[in-house]
């Protein structure tokens, strides 16, 4: 890819490793510890959400104790956050860079429609943190918390990507970040509010449904990006071959290849990212189209 070095605005930590949760033993911190056990995957920012909606649950009903952090969510953790630099590795600046672009590129459109953006915050984190959704960690994998309106990457997964999902390559990673990225536009655009709304009426194989639209949503915008993302001198940022490092990303991480690599017959009303042919489908369509309006994947009638 070509990125110059972009902007990435100022608010960018590297929060560390952080603590031993802060949740005085109840609350999300174990919940979030077990969940990557019981699915065997990651989870990222649809499992969040999922986790989010079953901890309120549990709360109003006086099954989790969450001491007294109102609204049982911690804090940043101050200590981690002062002792790092972000964007000091090659692995951060590549990151970083993607990061600004997408400023630029999402900050172009809105303007066009008379809108303005608000940048989302970027964090960096190793094994385990804190975010406003609660405790960050290494097993959810990339997530959008849209609490605080950060995203959260955890500074070792890009590693794993290539080792453990056989998807190498630099567009492979700006996908990740692109798509993470997607996910604060839903929350700008008020999406994100409503998907939650509509899954709090329903059951989990609605809630599910849902939540895989949301994803492959998020996989257009990334897209999209990819489709305007220009350098400086006016030069697409995909070169050639970058695509299909891109969709060999997204074809890695759908719901029915992450369960048969674990041993586990795929079963659809689980999925809560889409499949690998969904979630490329709809990446191409975002690159191809570069057009946001065609990545209404809530009705679209097949996905």
């Amino acid at each position: 890819m070509r990125l110059d070095d972009y902007d990435a605005g100022d608010d960018i930590r590297d929060l560390g490793r952080g603590g031993g949760g802060g949740f005085g033993g109840g609350g999300l911190g174990p919940l979030l510890s077990i969940l990557p056990m019981l699915f065997g995957r990651r989870l990222g920012c649809g499992g969040i959400l999922l986790i989010m909606l079953l901890a309120f649950v549990l709360l109003n009903s006086g099954i989790l104790n969450v001491g007294n952090i109102p609204g049982g969510v911690t804090p940043q953790n101050e200590a981690s956050s002062g002792a790092n630099v972000a964007c000091d590795t090659t692995e951060e600046r590549f990151a970083c860079n993607v990061f600004g672009s997408t400023h630029q590129v999402w900050g172009a459109l809105f303007q066009a429609e008379g809108q303005q953006y608000r940048r989302p915050s970027l964090n960096f984190f190793s094994q385990q943190n804190q975010s406003g959704c609660g405790v960050a960690q290494s097993a959810m994998g990339p997530f959008y918390c849209p609490a605080d309106q950060g995203v959260y990457l955890d500074t070792d997964f890009f590693r794993e990507l290539t080792q453990r999902f056989g998807a190498a390559g630099d567009a492979a990673q700006a996908y990740v970040v692109a798509h993470e990225v997607g996910h604060h536009i839903q929350t700008l655009t008020g999406v994100s509010d409503q998907v939650r709304q509509a899954q709090a009426r329903g059951g989990e194989a609605e809630g599910n449904a849902i939540q895989v639209r949301m994803e492959l949503q998020a996989d257009c915008y990334a897209g999209v990006w990819a489709n305007r993302a220009r350098t400086r001198d006016g030069q697409s940022v995909m070169e050639a071959g970058d695509l299909e490092e891109a969709l060999r990303a997204a074809n890695a991480i759908g719901d029915d290849t992450l369960m048969r690599g674990a041993g586990q017959r795929p079963v659809p009303e689980s999925f809560t990212h889409g499949t690998s042919e969904q979630r490329m489908r709809w990446l191409q369509r975002g690159y191809e189209s570069g057009n946001p309006a065609q990545c209404d994947t809530f009705r679209a009638a097949n996905l």
